[in-house]
C-alpha cells in the first residue's frame, strides 16, 4: 500500500511554499524509515529463511518489493538532507519584507542549482521545477 502512494502523482494546491516539500519528504522518510526498521526485525528474518529454505517462488517477490522499498528510503533521506540545506535561505521568504528577502534569493538559487547537479534523485526537471513553483510561491 506505501509503495501504490509512493508511485502516486502528487496533488497539491498551487500556493504551497517550500516548507511543504521538506515536510512532504519528511513524512516519505518517517513513512520508509519505520518500514525498513520492519524488514530488519528478527520476525521477517526468520519468514525469510524458512522461504529461502523452502525455495519459494515468493522470494523473487519478496526482494523486488525490498529494492523498491529500500530505494524509496534513500530517495526520501536523499531529498530530505538536501531541502534542508535549502531552509536558511527560504526562511527569510517566510519572515522578511519583501525587500529584506532579496538577500537570501541569490543564496537559494545557486543552493537549488547546486542540489540539482549532485542529488541522485531531486536532479529531475520535474522536481526543480515543482520546487522552484514552491519559491516563487512563497
Amino acid at each position: 500500500k506505501v509503495l501504490a502512494e509512493n508511485d502516486q502523482l502528487r496533488k497539491e494546491a498551487d500556493d504551497l511554499g517550500p516548507r511543504a516539500e521538506l515536510d512532504y519528504w519528511k513524512k516519505k522518510l518517517s513513512k520508509f524509515d519505520y518500514l525498513m526498521e520492519q524488514l530488519k526485525s528478527p520476525d521477517v528474518k526468520a519468514v525469510l529463511g524458512v522461504l529461502t529454505a523452502a525455495k519459494s517462488k515468493l522470494l523473487k517477490k519478496w526482494r523486488a518489493l525490498d529494492i523498491r522499498i529500500t530505494d524509496a528510503a534513500n530517495e526520501a533521506k536523499d531529498n530530505v538532507k538536501y531541502l534542508y540545506s535549502l531552509e536558511k535561505y527560504y526562511d527569510p521568504l517566510y519572515n522578511s519584507d519583501p525587500v529584506s528577502m532579496v538577500d537570501a534569493i541569490p543564496g537559494l538559487i545557486n543552493t537549488i542549482k547546486l542540489i540539482q547537479s549532485i542529488s541522485q534523485y531531486y536532479n529531475t526537471s520535474e522536481k526543480i521545477s515543482s520546487l522552484f513553483v514552491k519559491v516563487g510561491a512563497q
